[in-house]
């Protein structure tokens, strides 16, 4: 192999490892209740993605908010969590085409 094809090689490897990295693990608490009792479904999941700009910053100063809810009921949150994170910031088959 040529010293680009080794440069290449070593570069997709490295990107791989840390894109594999990166990836979540099992949520433990995921269709398990709170302590009050609930568990976060689809409009939940779509207003914490709405908040979620606001939310990230809070967290950041605050141990007591968190971005995501832990207690939720698994894909619907999810589904809407990214939905919503999608219509507040305008991204996915929302997002405005740029002309010019």
């Amino acid at each position: 192999m040529n010293r680009r094809a080794v440069c290449l090689s070593v570069l997709v490897l490295i990107v791989a490892l840390m894109a594999w990295s990166c990836a979540a693990g099992p949520n433990s608490a995921e269709k398990t209740a709170r302590a009050d009792g609930k568990v976060a479904g689809f409009w939940m999941g779509l207003w914490h993605g709405m908040i979620s700009p606001v939310t990230f910053i809070i967290s950041l100063f605050s141990k007591t908010v968190r971005l995501y809810e832990v207690h939720n009921s698994g894909s619907w949150y999810n589904f809407g969590f990214v939905l919503g994170a999608g219509l507040f910031l305008g991204g996915g088959i929302f997002g405005r085409k740029k002309c010019g």
